[in-house]
């Protein structure tokens, strides 16, 4: 560990400033603390003279202080400014690392395996791990092994493997694969098999990046420690922001350290972008296709309208018009490749519509029985199969064609829902749970246990969390794989009508609900407080769905009869104005 910033009067630290000593005293330490000249490996010179002998008595520096400027040192190293890196710790005392590592460095990219080895004897007694020595080793000898191979010094590599690799009794696995690159013919096959770039600097870079990693920071710091802490601030910036809604380069050349990070709220999908007014009664449902293209709306008119999205205005305009359904349609689901969609009714509707969205063909018009009530349906991640139910006691796999591949009686469905294993029904019943069904050895099991009615539910795009509209109750997520309630989100108004909830935004870091107040509230999935309530609707919003491919695109439908695409604040500063009167963001 290094040492807190103390004055020159204590014992040297291994790896620190040395603070409080005069500047000659300070330079001759720097040289005496084993830095390479630009000779060596471009680390900064050491036999530079300080910059003022006759400085006054430095200023003893904290431990952070320190830190900050072997951070900084490191960071500028790699940047080639090493008489800089020299000046820099003249002036503070510190020294970059050990001198031992310094050694060991050099070595390392000289390719001086036999001196790099003798290093570690050194290196040993400043670790904390003594067994690291063996696997440091170990990556020692596997280098020299490759690139005698690649010299063509073949006894030279049969004699590091059986006379110093094999010795060591660690990894054997990989000492067999290793064996094997003695086949390689050429250069180039070696490479290839051995995934490996070769002799020369950038395989030794890599090399002692991994040998860097048993090293206590004391000694020798991580590779590229700045960037590393400067780039994780920045993802925890992006994390607490509430209204990140894309995706941000994990490099650091695209976004600016000076300020923090912060998007704003006209950037995210709170304002009317179009009202979609062709249904002419209350619109139960909508739905973007998985792609992002489509939109699908079902309605108590009897209609499904399938809706284009413009890819680059984010406009939607009317496709074509699915008609026919007798009950109306309160309920869809497309299947995962967008080429059929499936249409249901609401609980008196025994029927199951079935359409080739790309031809606006019927394909298949389903109905078992007469007694049956058809309310809700889940694709097969295969594509080729679905299951559909409804709350009389009836729960059907099914082919394309509607034929019944499998049965589960006694069953009163509310929502369905297949896993990505292709053998798992997730199934929302009468006794306020959530059960899975497996067709293949025909088991079930209670998953989730709620104390109200759920009206409805979706699951996240990795099969872990699932959102829950529960009756008088609201939206709450819960933790599939633990079986836990993770958060209950607040505002919704929620009684006995079937809303539809989803995710969305990028990486689904965001919950959309609609709501029996006529509003669409928005939260970040952290957040129980919602961060968006969107207006404009004049009755309850029965559905709310995300685009899946464009994060900043949404849709909800409503009992008015409307459909509404919410996207960021327009560029006209009257729609925005008018655009803000219809979005109201409470502070979490």
């Amino acid at each position: 560990m290094q040492a807190n910033g103390t004055g020159g009067q204590e014992p040297e630290p291994q790896v620190s400033c040395r603070n409080g000593e005069s500047s000659s005293t300070a330079a001759g330490a720097v040289h005496s603390n084993g830095l390479l000249s630009a000779a060596n490996n471009g680390l900064p010179s050491t036999d530079s003279p300080a910059l003022d002998t006759g400085l006054k008595k430095k200023k003893r520096l904290s431990q952070a202080d320190e830190d900050v400027i072997r951070l900084i040192g490191q960071h500028l190293h790699g940047l080639g400014l090493n008489q800089t890196v020299d000046l820099l710790m003249q002036e503070s005392g510190c020294r970059l690392e050990h001198p031992a590592a310094t050694k060991f460095r050099n070595h390392v990219m000289e390719g001086e395996w036999e001196k790099a080895e003798s290093d570690l004897n050194e290196l040993k007694a400043l670790m904390h791990s003594p067994g690291a020595v063996v696997r440091m080793k170990f990556l020692l000898l596997q280098q020299k092994y490759l690139e005698y191979l690649e010299d063509g010094k073949v006894l030279e590599a049969l004699q590091v493997l059986r006379a110093e690799l094999t010795p060591l009794k660690y990894n054997t696995e990989r000492i067999h694969i290793l064996s094997g690159y003695l086949m390689c013919s050429h250069s180039d096959d070696l490479r290839a098999k051995a995934e490996w770039e070769g002799k020369g600097t950038a395989s030794r870079s890599k090399l002692l990046d991994k040998l860097q990693t048993y090293l206590p920071p004391s000694v020798m710091l991580p590779p590229r420690r700045l960037q590393t802490l400067l780039r994780q601030a920045v993802e925890l910036q992006r994390d607490r922001c509430l209204y990140h809604n894309t995706k941000l380069d994990s490099g650091l050349d695209s976004v600016s350290l000076l300020i923090d990070h912060m998007c704003s709220r006209k950037q995210f999908p709170c304002y009317t972008q179009q009202i979609l007014t062709e249904h002419c009664n209350e619109v139960w449902f909508c739905k973007f296709s998985n792609d992002g293209t489509k939109l699908a709306s079902g309605s108590k008119d009897t209609t499904v309208i399938i809706w284009q999205v413009d890819p680059e205005t984010h406009q939607l305009r009317q496709l074509k018009t699915l008609e026919g359904h007798a009950y109306g349609v309160s309920y869809l689901a497309w299947s995962p490749d967008d080429m059929y969609l499936i249409a249901c009714g609401p609980d008196d509707c025994s029927e199951l519509w079935l359409w080739n969205v790309q031809t606006g063909e019927l394909r298949t018009k389903m109905s078992q029985s007469h007694e049956d009530s058809l309310t809700s349906v889940a694709w097969n991640p295969d594509g080729k199969r679905f299951v559909t139910g409804g709350q009389r006691g009836q729960f059907y796999q099914c082919d394309l064609d509607g034929n019944l591949l499998d049965s589960w009686e006694g069953v009163r469905v509310q929502c369905l829902w297949c896993l990505n294993d292709g053998r798992t029904v997730l199934a929302s019943d009468t006794h306020q749970r959530i059960r899975g069904y497996n067709f293949e050895d025909l088991t079930d099991r209670n998953i989730v246990q709620e104390d109200h009615p759920v009206m409805s539910f979706t699951v996240s795009r990795n099969g872990r969390l699932a959102l829950l509209n529960v009756a008088t109750q609201g939206v709450h997520l819960w933790d599939l794989q633990d079986r836990v309630l993770v958060r209950k989100y607040q505002g919704v108004t929620q009684g006995f009508y079937t809303i539809h909830s989803c995710f969305g935004g990028y990486n689904e870091d965001f919950i959309a609900s609609g709501s029996e107040d006529h509003k669409v509230y928005i939260w970040h999935k952290r957040s129980e407080l919602p961060i968006a309530e969107l207006t404009g609707h004049t009755r309850t919003v029965n559905c709310v769905s995300w685009n899946p491919v464009l994060p900043g695109l949404m849709a909800s439908a409503s009992d008015d009869g409307t459909v509404r695409v919410w996207g960021p604040a327009p560029f006209l500063e009257s729609q925005e104005n008018e655009a803000i009167n219809e979005c109201y963001s409470m502070d979490s």
